[in-house]
């Protein structure tokens, strides 16, 4: 099992249709670890770290998000592992950067 971190940034309509809600119970059940937030320039951003394969699953998530949501596109890019997450199993939801 690999171990990767990964920083997302969703575009389209993502605010306000539930994505990061929805992004945080995905990751929940994919047992990642990490945080996901509105930004204030209408994208969601989100840092995930956990096995590759779950991190695969959550990116292509990404692509089609909750029902209500329009993406029209994902820009990502693996991160070296800082061990940020190492003392930290959770996944959190943040504020609005």
């Amino acid at each position: 099992m690999r171990v990767i971190t990964r920083r997302l940034l969703i575009e389209g309509r993502v605010q306000g249709v539930g994505f990061r809600w929805s992004l945080h119970a995905e990751a929940l059940t994919l047992g990642l670890r990490g945080w996901v937030r509105n930004r204030s320039d209408g994208r969601v951003e989100a840092l995930v770290c956990g096995d590759e394969d779950a991190v695969n699953a959550l990116t292509g998530w990404a692509h089609r998000g909750p029902d209500q949501a329009r993406v029209d596109r994902v820009l990502f890019n693996d991160e070296p592992d800082d061990g940020a997450f190492r003392d930290d199993p959770s996944f959190r939801q943040r504020p609005t950067l």
